[in-house]
């Protein structure tokens, strides 16, 4: 993975425009006009002096595939999110849970994180699955969290603590 870039907007866009991806998301699908929007500002926050968010370009013999990002959520508590999307052509082959390794690895050892969780739709049973395959915990649901195309959304929370995350690491 490498730091988002302003290029990769065409190829974010080959799947934030596509219906099937963003089903669970209360964004999407998108034009091009907001997936430039939205390239541009996670690029932007590269460049921030106290920097929460770190968005990554996921990439398969140089052509990006997918994305992630950590987003520090409290420096004090030490606590951040993780998201990540992957093109459908890539759908259980790995990818997203090779996204979420290395946003994990990054936020527990190059910043210092003690907590990382992730959410999904209750009926996103493949988001599920990778974050289970992370060693993350389901903590529980959280109700109407999201208001997405077909009502309101619920989402499953998943987490991992550092010493967990070291642990499975060793093994």
């Amino acid at each position: 993975m490498r730091k988002i870039e302003l290029a990769d907007w065409r190829a974010v866009h080959s799947w934030a425009s596509l219906a099937e991806v963003c089903r669970f998301q209360a964004w999407g699908p998108n034009t091009e006009e907001q997936t430039r929007t939205f390239v541009t500002t996670a690029v932007e926050a590269w460049s921030q002096t106290s920097r929460l968010r770190f968005p990554y370009a996921a990439q398969i013999d140089g052509g990006v595939v997918g994305m992630g990002e950590l987003h520090v959520r409290s420096r004090g508590q030490r606590q951040g999110e993780i998201t990540y999307v992957v093109h459908p052509r890539w759908w259980g082959q790995g990818v997203g849970t090779a996204i979420g390794n290395e946003l994990l690895r990054r936020g527990f050892e190059e910043i210092g994180l003690h907590r990382i969780y992730a959410t999904c739709d209750p009926r996103n049973a493949g988001s599920a699955r990778v974050l289970r395959k992370l060693g993350m915990t389901w903590e529980g649901r959280h109700r109407h969290t999201a208001l997405i195309r077909d009502g309101w959304r619920d989402s499953e929370l998943f987490s991992i603590l550092e010493d967990e995350w070291r642990a499975a690491a060793q093994q």
